[in-house]
């Protein structure tokens, strides 16, 4: 166990509340509460952000992913998607988050156990920004910047704030990989392997529209991506520019909303196989750049899902065969996460 996972679950322990919350989520392993009703604008806007009957049954906010097979990766994407293998692999049922973990969530995680997330420890996180010319002539990847005092309660740095109408129902960004972890491990939950993230991801389908950017038959947007020349025209064709709040799209095949775009998500996965750069910016050289002191990466994990930064003229990973590398302890705008339940056996 992790320096900082240690510190997360004795934090954890040391809040009296926590207990008594973790127990309503240690139901019998049967049935979901009603869903959140979204996949519409409107729908998406007047949500709170907390699932119905959350903190009194364990699945709540989750969609039951039925077992199944999927192939794993893309022919057609980057040299790290490529299959392994040509045979479909076999995934056992789970439960997964039908959205993005909310802020209104991880402020109820918060709560009830005094967690303390890893950029508030370090003093900050990378912040994206729309840069000018001259900028962009300075440093690459010149949209990213450690903010001292960003953090996920200060999304713009000190004087920024997520409090008020209209912001607990976005996802929640500027966590690691171990406030992730921590989050999930108190509901009795894990993140999701990369292969199980995937085979979610794709809910059934394996067409060549796959990897293409998604938009519906009426040449809209079908997900919180950017349109535009990256990074200095936003065209907003999605209806939203950077986060949007979570579910305004529909769902997919397996009843999952924003699975591609609005924000990364982590895996449980170190990254291995042929490396690629950060093509939506590296948030380590900006940190390395303009972050206090001697910035030094932690181990590389997997995200997959590109977010509101992914656009077709430069990331190119809006698929769900996507994968990035992402430094397990920086925290950055762009990177949210959702959680999974395994079924007993599986």
């Amino acid at each position: 166990m992790s320096v900082r996972l240690r510190v997360a679950v004795a934090m954890l322990a040391a809040a009296g509340t926590a207990a008594a919350l973790t127990a309503s989520f240690s139901g019998a392993f049967a049935r979901g509460s009603a869903l959140p009703s979204l996949g519409a604008e409107a729908r998406c806007e007047a949500y709170a952000g907390l699932p119905p009957n959350w903190g009194g049954d364990a699945h709540a906010g989750m969609v039951r992913v039925p077992a199944g097979s999927f192939h794993f990766g893309s022919s057609k994407g980057y040299p790290d998607e490529r299959p392994g293998s040509a045979a479909p692999l076999k995934v056992a049922a789970f439960w997964m988050d039908q959205t993005e973990v909310t802020i209104a969530q991880f402020a109820a995680f918060v709560k009830a156990t005094g967690y303390i997330t890893e950029a508030e420890r370090q003093g900050g996180a990378v912040v994206f920004h729309q840069p000018t010319e001259q900028e962009l002539g300075t440093r690459p990847y010149a949209w990213w910047t450690f903010v001292k005092g960003a953090d996920w309660r200060h999304p713009g740095g000190p004087g920024s704030t997520i409090d008020g109408k209209g912001t607990q129902h976005l996802p929640v960004t500027f966590v690691t990989e171990a406030d992730a972890l921590a989050y999930a491990h108190w509901l009795g939950r894990d993140l999701p392997t990369e292969q199980e993230w995937e085979y979610a991801g794709k809910a059934g389908r394996d067409g060549p529209e796959l990897d293409t950017a998604p938009r519906g038959a009426d040449g809209k947007p079908t997900a919180n991506y950017w349109q535009g020349a990256f990074p200095a025209f936003d065209a907003k064709e999605d209806g939203h520019a950077g986060l949007a709040p979570v579910g305004c799209y529909a769902a997919n095949g397996f009843g999952l909303h924003d699975m591609i775009g609005n924000v990364w998500e982590w895996t449980k996965d170190g990254y291995s196989g042929p490396h690629q750069p950060h093509m939506n910016g590296d948030t380590a050289v900006a940190a390395a750049q303009t972050a206090p002191g001697n910035y030094r990466p932690d181990r590389a994990m997997v995200i997959k899902g590109g977010s509101y930064l992914c656009s077709p003229d430069f990331c190119v990973r809006y698929r769900a065969s996507a994968r990035e590398s992402q430094e397990a302890d920086l925290a950055t705008a762009h990177i949210g996460f959702r959680t999974v339940l395994r079924e007993q056996g599986s």
